[in-house]
């Protein structure tokens, strides 16, 4: 495996938040761990032990104790804390160690100056806007949705909408007018609030269009409030201003309470083969999930600044905002991470003092690839923590970091999924970093590698499967009674395990590789090749931006073909010199095997609305599925990006003959 590129401090135990509950396991559970493999295995057989550890160590807020941790150990339909009652934005409004002057929303964005909001000027803002709720009739279970982006009035919402026992569902503003109502339409809100637009970097976009498109698709809506955030001088029109929801008021901050598993909100799968899914996520589940990694795999607490690049349309944006309940301050952004350049990032992070810096690894890479040398730029002295996600980094993204970014932090390399709204793979302050790998199975996260038959396997490439439930899977589909959805997601290949839908490589040592999407696997004679390591290798070149590929099987059981496709640089064009670098490169990199049948170039890549590259509807496509039956418009980034694939279908099809 790859080079060891950090080790943890001798003294990690005293300086570190896990270092602090192995010594409280020690005091109050009478628990001795040697080392984080015991921790890990302990957390993922004793399920009761360890997740009421969690509930007693962080001091959860209940206002009714729960009878028991985990009533129904089975899967699907586990059932944890009941007869607990609390609230996650009461949780959250804790801010364990911070006074009310601390600053704890630090926001920056490309639209309007900084904000800052302090942990009192929070709890106010949330305590004015519960009430404006309240006056518009929101009770327990009526759903709120905001169209608008990473900015503290999202986050005043989700809170105002969680203390109130509402339900909470926010799309980026960027995401067109169908993908919203497909998400929306589905859930049915009574209250919109929205953002007349937004700044792109230097270019305003406005989406009062978009908005009004979107009021009249959905028929639920009793309310719809206007964030004047383009435009701070316009008056909203025939609908409540923020300034009118957010109004002065005497009313007190209470927090209703609920059941551990009442929805807290909606997060959407990519729906790229139909609806989104509507996933439910309950007030207890994400908490104590949250409590979890925050602070216990990311170390984070009152003397941090805790940075993610998200938008509201991303499960990372859920995640960011949990900071708070462990007493980190969140570091919020607005707008296009490459402008003016790809430093303007990282410029953030040293003018915020960020401590903690989360990105996605296709950010890294292009820093990487564009020369980029962070700690050139600007002072990240202060930071210690690199988070990275979206996609496996590969090992020379690890090194990057090291010698670009600092070689005193500890950079993680996470993944898990909007189903979770977590990494179950990831990192913590006690293990060290390889390059290329991601250090562990989180805690209380039962991660194994399946093989064909169902065994579990090490060393070798499997189906990541989760084999004991979490707090954090869903608490179930929206409208979805009798779980039919749900079981069919995860649960239709192994009965009683979920199934998550990654290859995953676990070693010796408990370190993991995810090489990409199990439905996105090349099988090249008999041999799975994950898609991670192809991209790597291509992307890796300087003419290449961007690249897919995908491996149509033969009938006949032959080899197959493998097909890629790549973006090149402006005003460069595929040519066989091209065609022969990319092929050498990837045999001299991966194997033989690697070496694409057809290199085609195409505009761009199809990517879903948070980015990720969608190769199923290619395979789709380029087998004769039509375009709209391959891939719902409405889920792509650039739908115009699949006629490229169609073009090609048809001049490859054997019945291509002029119409």
């Amino acid at each position: 495996m790859g080079d060891m590129l950090w080790a943890p401090p001798a003294d990690v135990r005293e300086r570190s938040r896990i270092g602090g509950y192995l010594r409280w396991l020690r005091e109050h559970r009478g628990l001795d761990f040697a080392d984080y493999d015991a921790l890990w295995r302990w957390s993922t057989t004793d399920l009761d032990g360890f997740w009421r550890s969690i509930w007693d160590h962080f001091e959860v807020v209940a206002h009714t104790p729960p009878t028991a941790t985990l009533a129904e150990r089975g899967m699907p339909g586990a059932r944890w804390f009941p007869g607990a009652t609390l609230n996650y934005a009461e949780n959250v409004l804790r801010m364990p160690g911070r006074l009310d002057d601390d600053p704890v929303v630090v926001a920056h964005g490309q639209t309007r100056p900084p904000v800052t909001l302090t942990a009192g000027d929070l709890r106010e803002q949330v305590r004015r806007v519960s009430a404006g709720l309240r006056r518009l009739g929101v009770t327990a279970g009526d759903r709120v949705a905001a169209y608008a982006p990473n900015i503290p009035e999202t986050y005043v919402l989700l809170l105002a909408t969680a203390s109130l026992g509402a339900i909470f569902s926010s799309c980026a503003p960027e995401f067109g007018t169908r993908s919203v109502t497909d998400r929306w339409q589905q859930i049915e809100p009574t209250v919109l609030v929205a953002v007349d637009g937004y700044r792109y970097g230097d270019k305003p976009v406005d989406r009062r269009a978009e908005v009004a498109a979107i009021r009249a698709a959905l028929p639920s809506l009793r309310h719809t409030v206007s964030i004047a955030y383009l435009d701070p001088t316009a008056a909203p029109e025939g609908v409540l201003g923020w300034a009118e929801l957010a109004a002065p008021t005497d009313e007190p901050l209470t927090f209703t309470p609920v059941p551990f598993d009442h929805p807290l909100y909606v997060l959407y799968s990519s729906g790229t083969t139909g609806l989104p899914k509507p996933i439910v996520h309950g007030h207890g589940g994400i908490l104590l999930e949250h409590l979890k990694m925050l602070a216990l795999h990311h170390d984070l607490g009152p003397t941090d600044r805790f940075f993610w690049f998200t938008t509201t349309g991303w499960m990372m944006w859920n995640f960011l905002v949990s900071g708070p309940a462990v007493g980190a301050t969140i570091v919020l952004f607005d707008g296009n991470p490459g402008h003016p350049d790809l430093s303007g990032m990282w410029r953030l992070a040293a003018e915020t003092g960020t401590t903690y810096f989360g990105t996605s690894a296709p950010f890294l890479l292009a820093c990487r690839k564009a020369g980029l040398v962070p700690r050139d730029v600007a002072d990240l002295s202060a930071l210690r923590g690199v988070g990275s996600t979206g996609a496996p980094l590969p090992a020379e993204g690890f090194h990057w970091v090291y010698e670009t970014v600092g070689d005193h932090l500890q950079l993680q390399s996470l993944s898990g999924g909007t189903d979770v709204c977590t990494g179950f793979v990831g990192g913590v302050p006690l293990l060290p970093v390889y390059a290329g790998e991601i250090a562990c199975r989180a805690l209380g996260a039962k991660v194994e590698a399946r093989s064909a038959d169902g065994t579990p396997v090490i060393g070798e490439l499997g189906e990541l499967v989760i084999t004991e439930p979490m707090p954090s899977m869903p608490v179930g589909f929206w409208n979805d009674p009798d779980g039919t959805r749900y079981r069919e997601a995860y649960f239709d290949v192994y009965p009683g395990v979920w199934r998550h839908g990654d290859w995953i490589t676990i070693n010796e040592r408990g370190g993991c590789v995810i090489t990409g999407r199990s439905d996105a696997t090349l099988n090249r004679g008999g041999v799975r090749l994950g898609t991670a390591e192809f991209y790597s290798v291509v992307e890796g070149l300087d003419e290449v931006l961007d690249s897919v590929v995908v491996h149509l099987e033969d009938d006949e059981g032959g080899a197959g073909e493998l097909l890629l496709f790549v973006v090149l640089d402006e005003g460069l064009e595929l040519d066989d010199p091209m065609r022969t670098k990319i092929c050498r490169e990837l045999r001299t990199a991966l194997s033989p095997r690697h070496v694409p049948d057809e290199i085609h170039q195409v505009r761009s890549v199809p990517r879903t609305l948070s980015a990720k590259k969608l190769e199923v509807p290619v395979k789709k496509i380029l087998t004769g599925t039509p375009v709209d039956q391959a891939a719902a418009k409405g889920a792509l980034a650039n739908p115009e990006s699949l006629t490229a694939f169609a073009a090609l279908a048809q001049r490859r099809s054997p019945n291509n003959t002029p119409a």
